[in-house]
């Protein structure tokens, strides 16, 4: 073998062992919190600025410690809650409502309850944008998305979507993004017009919900109903790719500093895929959670990644009106995962 050949092949070397790292990441379970309260739960949302995980649970959203698992404090008086966005410029966070159509503004330093204001029915995920200083939510039943301002909280207006919008994102240049569950679509809104610009069917995935965004190279990533995540190029509305994830995602994210999306399933798996290019996507973990685990936040500094869930009882009697019930939540049970790369 000549000093050339050798050359190369230790380059090569150096070369696989500087990208493996981020492609064979062992997450795993590290912690788990027991948190006080019942009931069902949705959406997780980390405060960057704070370090504070906001756990949507029932009737209120619960402040963590996310390191020690204090509660720090909680936001009251939801009735479902579903999600939290954080406008860092007006020292405001917003909180959904879903049963009874509100939308809380709190102060982010003391948690203190500022206002509330009525959106379309359903109101679910929400998002702030930065480009327009808007916090926008997503009404499922209205088939709608509604924009408040974030200093004053007031309602600026509704763009309406054609069908049931689920998780959104911002590009953070004005851009949104939210996937049309019933549709199997994704749709692309001016957030500073409130319009839709454009729309793209995402099939063979089905019923997507979870979503989350590579900002530098463009790509969405819809986690789907039918155990599979689409990617889905932002600037043409191509569809790059699908890969297989577990069943019951209901969350998805990307970790730009590892170039790792992940897709939290109610199955009890976190999904975990690496961009190997923006073309190229490798599963490389299906790590165990717990069943239920459905939601998730994650920290793009320390990489963690956070779920919740809670033991299940057995389901109610089916009726009419429910011929599916779901499980019922076994009381005292509602708890925090930490998973460490």
């Amino acid at each position: 073998m000549n000093r050339a050949c050798r050359t190369f092949i230790a380059g090569a070397v150096l070369l696989c062992g500087a990208v493996l790292p981020a492609a064979t990441q062992s997450y795993h379970v590290a912690r788990r919190f027991r948190l006080a309260g019942d009931g069902g739960w949705d959406y997780l949302a980390l405060d960057t600025v704070g370090h504070r995980l906001f756990i949507a649970h029932q009737d209120r959203v619960i402040v963590v410690d996310p390191d020690s698992g204090k509660v720090l404090g909680e936001i009251p008086g939801l009735n479902r809650a579903h999600g939290v966005a954080f406008a860092y410029e007006a020292g405001h966070g917003f909180a959904t409502s879903g049963a009874d159509s509100t939308v809380t503004m709190f102060d982010l330093k003391s948690l203190r309850v500022l206002g509330h204001t009525m959106v379309p029915p359903d109101d679910d995920a929400v998002l702030y944008d930065p480009a327009t200083k808007r916090i926008f939510t997503f009404n499922g039943d209205a088939h709608s998305a509604t924009a408040l301002d974030a200093v004053s909280g007031k309602r600026l207006g509704d763009i309406e979507l054609g069908a049931g919008p689920e998780f959104g994102v911002s590009a953070g240049d004005g851009k949104l993004f939210v996937n049309l569950e019933d549709k199997n679509a994704v749709a692309e809104l001016d957030a500073a017009a409130m319009r839709v610009k454009r729309q793209w069917s995402i099939a063979p995935c089905e019923s997507p919900t979870g979503l989350a965004i590579d900002r530098v190279h463009h790509l969405l990533f819809s986690g789907c109903r039918n155990k599979r995540m689409a990617i889905s190029d932002a600037t043409n509305g191509a569809l790059v790719t699908t890969v297989p994830i577990g069943q019951g995602v209901d969350a998805c994210r990307f970790d730009p500093g590892t170039q790792l999306a992940f897709a939290s399933n109610g199955d009890g798996t976190l999904t975990v895929i690496h961009e190997d290019t923006p073309g190229s996507f490798t599963v490389v973990a299906n790590v165990a959670t717990k069943r239920g685990a459905r939601t998730m936040e994650l920290d793009p500094k320390t990489h963690r990644v956070f779920t919740a869930t809670a033991d299940f009882g057995p389901p109610p009697a089916a009726t009419a009106q429910q011929p599916r019930p779901r499980p019922t939540v076994v009381p005292g049970t509602f708890t925090l995962l930490v998973l460490d790369p």
